[in-house]
């Protein structure tokens, strides 16, 4: 073929296309098991973090601007349960999602972490078997805890991971999130999450032992900052 300005367009107009074809193609083979597969794994997780049920029925809302689905369960007619797939854009590396279960009384019945990129051995801890944020909110009701919601260095009574405080914060925020899209659901209170930056904020009247304690808390979390990895 003689070489020419149009010839050397048509032939690389002729790649891009059957290029196009082909990505189009691959992503229609794969596009239903991966559908499936995330269906699968949503139903598993329903599984774990609630107690037993027949049928689930979901609604999507959102939440302080972030998406989130709740999972009304039931045993006949009766509601046992609502799972939330909640989310946080706090994390160490960004955003990561969780699957928290509550009962219909309120308490927390499981929680189990979808998706996440923290750091393996610091915020990854969170999807451990027994650890201590899950701990700290399991069989609990958020609405009794003590409010704002928060992790200890931040004057509240969830136990952070070891090393992993900006983790464990956007973990609280996540399970927060969860609460109140159940509270839109049943038409009840919010609860709200407390300092998730390197500050504390109180309202007027509060003691003058605990301001000193979260002051305390900020500045051991300013320390951790300029630490770089202590950071996680």
């Amino acid at each position: 073929m003689k070489s020419s300005l149009k010839n050397m367009v048509v032939v690389l107009f002729s790649i891009t296309l059957i290029a196009s074809l082909c990505v189009g193609l691959v992503n229609k083979i794969t596009f239903e098991p991966i559908e499936k597969a995330k269906a699968e794994n949503i139903q598993k997780a329903l599984k774990n973090v609630l107690p037993e049920f027949d049928a689930s029925e979901e609604k999507a809302m959102t939440v302080d601007e972030l998406p989130v689905i709740v999972h009304t369960a039931k045993q006949g007619e009766q509601v046992v349960g609502y799972a939330v797939e909640t989310m946080t854009t706090k994390g160490f590396s960004g955003v990561f999602r969780l699957m928290v279960g509550f009962r219909a009384s309120g308490e927390v019945y499981n929680i189990n972490v979808l998706e996440h990129s923290e750091t393996p051995g610091l915020g990854s801890k969170m999807g451990d078997e027994g650890n201590s944020l899950l701990v700290s909110f399991k069989d609990k009701n958020p609405a009794n805890m003590k409010q704002p919601l928060a992790v200890v260095k931040d004057g509240g009574d969830v136990q952070a991971l070891t090393a992993a405080t900006i983790s464990s914060r956007a973990y609280v925020d996540a399970v927060v999130r969860a609460y109140n899209a159940v509270q839109q659901i049943k038409g009840g209170a919010n609860v709200v999450t407390g300092a998730t930056s390197n500050s504390t904020e109180w309202s007027e009247g509060e003691p003058a032992a605990e301001q000193a304690t979260a002051e305390e808390a900020a500045e051991t979390v300013n320390e951790e900052t300029q630490k770089g990895e202590d950071n996680e």
